[in-house]
């Protein structure tokens, strides 16, 4: 399905944050774009969510997502709505997600031009899927994965209330350390100059004080000769 340069960054950057936010607990699956199957034997009952997570299933590669096989449909799914899908992202696959039985479906819409809103989250409500609320700061919370979803500079920004920090890629999490060493090294250079300095002040002032003892000793032994 064609997509523009920022659905398919902010697309794939998702992704990426999910994996790394979830890369130390084995025992949940991260993907996107995959086909899922959901019926054995009829190769037409299939589905191909951008983004979805599941939770115990074993941290695999796999060529598709066979439900009878995982035992599972995902517990969250997600739809990067174009001007293409938006309908069937609002209608045929809402539908399908919620026959499922897919706890959170959230949709994005990179572009801010299809969506009735950029970004829509919805639970699954005794069969039907019911709109999750604005937590009040313009984000939507998925209580599948603990996690806030908003709109924000980088096209969406993925929130973890309980740890208070913005989920990163492993590239951004490493940009992030390396500013930290280089603002540490510089601090350290900043304290060293002012070591220096003070030990310049020292060395001076010593100075300053043997040349005072010295014209003093000089002052006292002409006191003493004209004696």
């Amino acid at each position: 399905m064609a997509a523009s340069d920022r659905h398919r960054r902010i697309l794939f950057r998702t992704i990426e944050t999910l994996e790394a936010h979830y890369a130390k607990q084995p025992d949940v699956y991260v993907s996107g774009d995959i086909l899922m199957y959901y019926v054995e034997g009829d190769p037409h009952q299939v589905i191909s969510p951008d983004v979805l997570v599941s939770f115990g299933l074993e941290k695999k590669e796999r060529l598709t997502y066979l439900v009878w096989v995982e035992g599972k449909t995902p517990d969250f799914v997600m739809e990067f709505s174009s001007k293409s899908t938006y309908n069937d992202d609002l209608g045929k696959k809402m539908d399908r997600y919620a026959f499922l039985g897919i706890q959170d479906y959230f949709l994005y819409d990179a572009e801010g031009l299809f969506l009735p809103s950029q970004l829509m989250g919805f639970t699954l409500v005794d069969g039907e899927y019911v709109p999750i609320s604005d937590d009040g700061d313009g984000g939507l919370h998925s209580d599948v994965l603990s996690l806030d979803f908003h709109v924000d500079d980088v096209g969406l920004g993925l929130y973890d209330p309980v740890a208070e920090a913005w989920l990163q890629t492993p590239a951004e999490s490493a940009e992030a350390r390396a500013e930290i060493a280089e603002a540490r090294a510089e601090q350290e250079a900043a304290r060293a100059e002012q070591e220096a300095a003070r030990a310049e002040q020292e060395a001076a002032r010593a100075e300053t004080a043997e040349a005072e003892v010295a014209q003093l000793r000089e002052q006292l032994e002409r006191l003493q000769r004209r004696r």
